[in-house]
């Protein structure tokens, strides 16, 4: 996983909250580094962190949470907001360039943040160069292991990589017999991908690989009977899909098959020396 950044906009800085806020609320210091040790870095993130969670951390037990809980709501209050404040959060939104104006263009801009973008396709049709395009295209790359809530909560990156998505879901989880077990995984990883995006304004970017389905719906599978796979967990995680394939020499064909405000349309791109390009038929 790899995550890029520029300088961010100072409403999206002021949003993000520290939990050393709720030190102010009557929260003790070791219990907010119990947080920290357990990936929780920002208020928002409390909030959006389910009380079962919040109770398997070491050393918080359902009353410390309550207690947790109760002071991040005196500090954001949670509820109903008018649509003149969610069109305030919508006009942060911003998108990141893919290389190619073409892909741009039908993607509304590039690709977007607030929201995941996956990319599906065969081998050598360009997801990973995709994805290095776009860490060139903003400015700056550093990869992250672990903690991404930490540093993402210093409030200076646009975009996180994952190439790929299932890549580690399938060697871990093998067979028929585990194949639930990963999608709950699958579905707890991808939550918290989407919350990142939301709470940091970030892009989230992931690479996939395709499985031949002869008997696959057209929601899932292209013409050719190939499909993502990860199934409807990661379906419905996705907001933006696009599927990549190989055309005539150095040409690759993208299609953006599901996009909440676009709609599907397809393009020519070039894999070139500088990386993503447009064709220059």
């Amino acid at each position: 996983m790899s995550v890029t950044g520029t300088e961010i906009d100072s409403d999206t800085a002021k949003n993000i909250l520290s939990v050393d806020e709720l030190q102010n609320y009557g929260i003790n210091a070791s219990d907010l580094q119990k947080l920290k040790s357990g990936g929780i870095y920002t208020v928002n993130t409390v909030l959006s962190t389910t009380r079962r969670h919040l109770c398997k951390i070491k050393g918080l037990s359902e009353v410390k949470v309550e207690k947790i809980k109760e002071a991040a709501g005196k500090i954001i209050q949670v509820g109903f907001i008018p649509a003149t404040v969610q069109l305030d959060i919508r006009q942060r939104v911003y998108s990141l360039s893919t290389g190619s104006k073409q892909l741009d263009s039908i993607l509304g801009g590039g690709i977007m943040t607030m929201s995941i973008t996956e990319v599906f396709g065969e081998f050598r049709c360009g997801k990973t160069q995709m994805s290095h395009t776009l860490c060139v295209t903003t400015e700056h790359q550093m990869e992250l292991v672990e903690q991404l809530g930490e540093e993402l909560s210093s409030g200076d990156y646009r975009l996180i990589v994952v190439d790929s998505i299932m890549a580690n879901f399938r060697v871990d989880y093998c067979g028929r017999g585990e194949l639930s077990e990963r999608q709950q995984k699958l579905n707890q990883h991808l939550f918290k991908l989407n919350r990142l995006a939301e709470e940091f304004n970030v892009a989230v970017f992931l690479t996939n690989q395709v499985q031949s389905d002869p008997g696959a719906s057209a929601l899932f599978a292209s013409a050719d009977g190939r499909k993502p796979i990860g199934g409807h967990v990661l379906a419905h995680a996705s907001a933006t899909r696009i599927l990549l394939r190989k055309g005539r020499g150095d040409e690759r064909v993208a299609k953006l098959q599901d996009s909440p405000d676009m709609p599907e349309k397809e393009c020519v791109y070039v894999i070139g020396e500088k990386g993503i390009t447009d064709s220059s038929d």
